[in-house]
Formats: structure tokens, sequence, C-alpha cells
């Protein structure tokens, strides 16, 4: 099954090599401190450097002004910026045409209420992520290990690619895609030991089960 992989929130280089064994279409690094997997725009340099080739190198940012943008686009030689925050559908447009980059926009979903402002985004981004909404009071925007009603985007269409994420395991994912329709998939604490920990074995199971292969009930 060609179900592309978004491995997210990589710290260290054997994570980034396990993901990019494993089939991983993307991989992701987060620049917000209150993340346990934030990393400095020095280290993501370093890491992205080692990424292969074929591989998309993408920067999750929340509400990341234009100086830090700057300050990251000329560091790190990305391929994606991935907005997480409150940024509107005008911002959105304004990143995409300053820095010339694909941006893909997250969109948080925990109800119906929720899923007529991807139409909105879907205009503005070259991507979207449809996430889990982060509870009320919560401290991250994603990474919560958070899933939502799958049966809200069931088959839906929007202006552009979409990739599912909230909550997605090797346990669940198969069955995500299957609900869903995705054709990507996006994991983070998903595939940790603890928060911010990744695990290559998890990783490759991950990509495994996203791409209909059998994996261990238990690791």
């Amino acid at each position: 099954m060609d179900i592309r992989v978004k491995i997210c929130g990589l710290r260290e280089p054997e994570h980034v090599a396990a993901a990019a064994e494993a089939g991983a279409a993307y991989v992701g690094f987060v620049f917000f401190e209150k993340s346990p997997r934030h990393i400095g725009v020095a280290a993501a340099r370093d890491l992205a450097l080692e990424v292969p080739v074929g591989v998309a190198k993408v920067a999750l940012t929340v509400n990341a002004d234009d100086a830090f943008l700057d300050q990251l686009v000329d560091a790190v030689p990305l391929d994606m910026l991935q907005l997480h925050g409150g940024e509107s559908p005008e911002r959105v447009a304004e990143i995409r045409a300053r820095f010339g980059l694909p941006v893909m926009k997250a969109v948080g979903i925990a109800g119906p209420e929720d899923v007529a402002q991807i139409d909105a985004y879907g205009a503005v981004a070259d991507q979207l992520l449809i996430d889990a909404k982060p509870p009320k009071g919560a401290d991250l925007p994603g990474g919560n290990g958070l899933a939502f009603d799958w049966r809200l985007v069931n088959r839906k269409y929007w202006p552009c690619p979409w990739m599912l994420a909230g909550g997605l395991t090797a346990a669940n994912v198969a069955e995500a895609v299957r609900m869903t329709g995705a054709r990507q998939v996006d994991v983070s604490s998903g595939v940790e030991s603890a928060p911010g920990v990744k695990d290559a074995g998890l990783i490759r199971d991950f990509v495994k089960a996203a791409q209909g292969q059998a994996v261990p009930v238990l690791r």
C-alpha cells in the first residue's frame, strides 16, 4: 500500500536514519520550546544534512515570526514549513510567498464544527495536516497522543493533499487509513518510549503497519 509516512519530532541521528531506512517519506523537526521534541537550529541543521536525498525535511513551527523563520530557512536545508499554531489563512499565504517553500498547515479537529476551516486553509496551503485538536489549556498544539473521530474526515476531499495525524500508533494506523482514506500519515508520540524519546523499533513497526504490513503485537 502506497502510504506516505512522516516521522516528526526527531532529535537524534540514529532516529533520522531509522526513519529513512524504514521508508518514511518525511522527517520532521520541532522548533517549539515547550515541546519535549524541541530542537535548536544548529542541531537541526546537522541532522538535516544527514537526511538521504528523497526524504523531505519539514520544520514544525508554532506562530513563528518572520525573524525566526528567516534564521531557520537560512540555516537549515528544508523542503517544507509546517505551521502548527493559530496562523490565519492570510498568514499562511504570506509565509508561503515570502519563503518560497511549500507550506503545510495543521488543522485541529475535535468535532464537526472544526471541519469547515479545512477548506479555508486548503485554498492557501500546499498540504494540510489534519490533527486532533488539543484540549483546553494544553501546552502543546500537537504531539499529545490524542486521536479524534476519524469519521469526521472519512473519504473527504480538499483543495490540496492532506495528512492524518493524532494518536496514531502501529496498532491503529492501518485502521485509521482504512476509515479515512488518508494517503499520508504523521506520527510523533506514537513512536516514542518516553516523551521526546524516539524508538527505532517503533518507527520501523509504524511504517510497516501504515503500509499494510504485519507487525508484532507486542514489542
